[in-house]
This record gives structure tokens, C-alpha cells and sequence, in this order.
């Protein structure tokens, strides 16, 4: 009778073992037809996005808006910009070369850039809707998320300088207007006057765009078509060998705009940031809503919080959180080991690269 009371015992164990067995494979995801591949993503965030490039130790970028064309574009203009974007890169080569810090760094390549009227800052500066100019600078420093920055500037030559005076040399992060310019001239900057800033170039883009607008104070001129015509905002970030990130950003902001309207370029964790250990990144593009989506200062949460590297972290804030938002444009971002993301959701962006062995990369046209 003992015996037979526990027969019950077999079955019972015959299903624990079954279930036990099953364990693993139901950890695992479900097998695919002969043919497909697996691959380990997010869902619904398709293939990991790859970075721009692997051990960089500078990039800039010229702006982003609507792309330059081969075909429509000559020899001549494609050399001016890859020359501007490497000279860029050569004037922060020869600081880190020498032993400066990626501060220094990222400053030298800016100011080569707001020197050159091609681009959107400094002597190629956009027009405001009264015909003036208002410049806008940032610079962040990653080793202790330091940062300065000036807004609304009408007559310092190099912003990005003045930027970098107000981390070093004062409490404050950010100085705007007559106020900026005079500390940047107590402070030794070069002083030029607003006729320093005029270039047929932008002038005639002021004109479409007053043209657009019907002639009013439309800012940024009202139309996608002439509001993305120039490519606009530059920047630069960098690491040194002592894996200290820094970042910066200038601009003329867009044209057309209001007097006295400063977008995010000047803004830490909108146009530019910096940290150490996550990323330093600048931005071009729509200015408002880079400001309303903190966009540099999201990729670098998402690095820390979240785990990400830091091409998918930039490119969900270019291609999602942006995007959602309205806006279009690009970043470029390094992280401490020199893995470069350049994600862009405008037609095109200038930028560029150095590597830690030399070499200088520049990409004017999309897909190169």
C-alpha cells in the first residue's frame, strides 16, 4: 500500500524536469527562418547607428542647412570650404601637437572659422532684420563642466575668445550685449566695427529674405526654402591626451532675425557641453528648438544614465527628440576614447575630423 500511495511522485517529477529543461529557451529569443540574420537592437530604434569615425582627437563643423551638390557645385567653392574646414583642423592640431588642452584646442579651430566669411560666425556673419549683426559664443570645458559665453555682441572679432575670457576671468557663465563687448575690450580682444561684419554674400541673403517676409520683421526669413539657403553656426570639440573633452560654438544665428534674439549657440547644454567621461558636443541648426530639447546636454544624459555610446545617443536627440520637436540640423560629438558621431537631419552639413595619427577628413557633400 506504501508503495503504491506514492506513485503519484513519478508523474509529478517528470513534469518538473520538463520545465526545468524549457527554462533556457524560453530566455532566448524565438528562432528565425533559414535566411534572416539577428541582430540585438532596441525596439523600434533599428540597426545601431555607427559612429562618424574612431580615434579622432578634433572635429569641427561649418553648419548645417541645405547640402552642396556636386553637380552645382565648382571646383573652386568645394576647395574654399574643404580648406576652411581643414585649416580649422590644422590650427587645433598645432595646439595639441605643442601640449595645449582641448580647450585651446577647440578655440583655435573655432576662431580660423570666424575669420573665414564663408561661414556663419564672426567676419561671415548673417544679417539681423535692421542690418546689423549679433554674434553668439560658447565654450565648455569637460574636466570641470566649466563654461562662458557671450550673446548679442556687435563688435568683437572672435567671439569664441570672448567666450572663453568669461570662464577664465569672471563668476559668470554668460555676458550679453554692450556689456560683453566691453569686458571682451578691457580684456585685450581685437575691437572691429559692425562694417567688419559685411559680405555681398549675406547681404543679398538679407534681401531674399526681407523679400519672403514681404519686407517685415519675419525672423529667419519665412521661408524653409531661404531659411536653410546658408549653412550656418560653427564649432568644435576636442580631446586631449589627457582625456580632457572641451567643446565650442559661434554663430551669427539666422538672418533676418529679431534684434536682440539669441538662440542656442551660446547656451550650455542647448549649442554646446562638455563633460568628462560622456561627450563634447556642438550643434548647428534650428536654434529654438535645440533650446527646447537641451539637445547637447541630452546626448550627454543618455551616454550617463542610459548606457548608450554615444552614436546612438546623438543621433536619437538629431533624428527622434529633435525631430519631434520640429527641428532639423546636426551635432558633432566626442567621447573620451575618440569615437566621433556627426548625425544630421538637414540636407547637409559641413564638418571634419582629425585623427590621433594625423590624418584631416573633411565631408562637404552628403554621403561622403
Amino acid at each position: 500500500m506504501r508503495v503504491r500511495s506514492r506513485l503519484w511522485i513519478v508523474p509529478v517529477l517528470a513534469a518538473l524536469v520538463a520545465v526545468v529543461a524549457a527554462l533556457p529557451a524560453l530566455s532566448q529569443p524565438a528562432a528565425e527562418p533559414a535566411g534572416t540574420t539577428s541582430v540585438a537592437v532596441r525596439p523600434g530604434r533599428g540597426a545601431p547607428p555607427r559612429p562618424e569615425a574612431t580615434g579622432v582627437v578634433l572635429a569641427v563643423h561649418g553648419g548645417a542647412g541645405t547640402a552642396l551638390r556636386r553637380e552645382d557645385t565648382g571646383a573652386r567653392t568645394e576647395k574654399a570650404y574643404r580648406d576652411g574646414l581643414a585649416g580649422a583642423l590644422r590650427a587645433g592640431q598645432k595646439v595639441l601637437r605643442d601640449g595645449g588642452g582641448s580647450v585651446a584646442a577647440v578655440e583655435a579651430a573655432v576662431r580660423v572659422l570666424e575669420d573665414d566669411p564663408l561661414f556663419n560666425a564672426g567676419r561671415g556673419a548673417v544679417f539681423t532684420e535692421d542690418a546689423g549683426h549679433e554674434l553668439d559664443a560658447s565654450v565648455m570645458r569637460g574636466s570641470d563642466q566649466a563654461a562662458g559665453a557671450v550673446a548679442g555682441v556687435r563688435h568683437v572679432r572672435n567671439p569664441v575668445s570672448a567666450a572663453r575670457l568669461v570662464m577664465e576671468r569672471t563668476p559668470h557663465v554668460l555676458l550679453a550685449g554692450q556689456g560683453a563687448d566691453d569686458f571682451a575690450v578691457r580684456n585685450g580682444l581685437p575691437a572691429v566695427t559692425q562694417d567688419y561684419f559685411w559680405t555681398q554674400a549675406r547681404w543679398d541673403s538679407l534681401m531674399e529674405a526681407k523679400g519672403h517676409s514681404g519686407g517685415g520683421r519675419t525672423p529667419a526669413m519665412g521661408a524653409k526654402a531661404v531659411g536653410e539657403a546658408a549653412m550656418g553656426t560653427v564649432g568644435a570639440v576636442a580631446v586631449d591626451r589627457g582625456r580632457d573633452l572641451a567643446a565650442a560654438t559661434s554663430t551669427g544665428g539666422m538672418t533676418n532675425k529679431m534684434a536682440g534674439r539669441v538662440g542656442d549657440s551660446p547656451v550650455v547644454g542647448a549649442g554646446t557641453y562638455a563633460k568628462n567621461g560622456t561627450v563634447a558636443a556642438s550643434a548647428t541648426g534650428h536654434g529654438e528648438v535645440f533650446l527646447r530639447g537641451a539637445a547637447t546636454a541630452t546626448i550627454s544624459h543618455l551616454m550617463e544614465f542610459g548606457g548608450r555610446d554615444v552614436a546612438s545617443a546623438a543621433r536619437e536627440v538629431v533624428h527622434e527628440r529633435l525631430a519631434a520637436l520640429g527641428g532639423t540640423g546636426g551635432v558633432i560629438a566626442l567621447d573620451p576614447q575618440g569615437v566621433l558621431a556627426a548625425p544630421y537631419s538637414s540636407e547637409g552639413m559641413l564638418y571634419g575630423y582629425l585623427t590621433a595619427g594625423g590624418e584631416v577628413v573633411t565631408k562637404v557633400f552628403p554621403g561622403e
